[in-house]
């Protein structure tokens, strides 16, 4: 064999999931406007990563909290 079985990977990606869900429910009790500002790191490193293609999928508030798009104006 050359890696895990599909199985491995399965629990393995849900372990990791759980393990980030853990940690951004610690996050949620504290001041929400560091945790909105933890997200929107993640998610414009996660945007670079994928060359920018993940920012066409984000709302457009986060896509602005995360500093990938300007504020359109209304």
């Amino acid at each position: 064999m050359t890696g895990p079985e599909p199985a491995d990977r399965v629990d393995a990606t849900d372990d990791d999931a759980a393990e980030l869900i853990a940690q951004l429910r610690e996050l949620a009790g504290a001041d929400p406007a560091d945790v909105r500002q933890v997200v929107a790191e993640v998610l414009a490193a996660l945007d670079r990563a994928a060359g920018g293609a993940l920012r066409d999928h984000l709302p457009e508030t986060i896509r602005v909290d995360a500093g990938l798009d300007a504020p359109s104006r209304a």
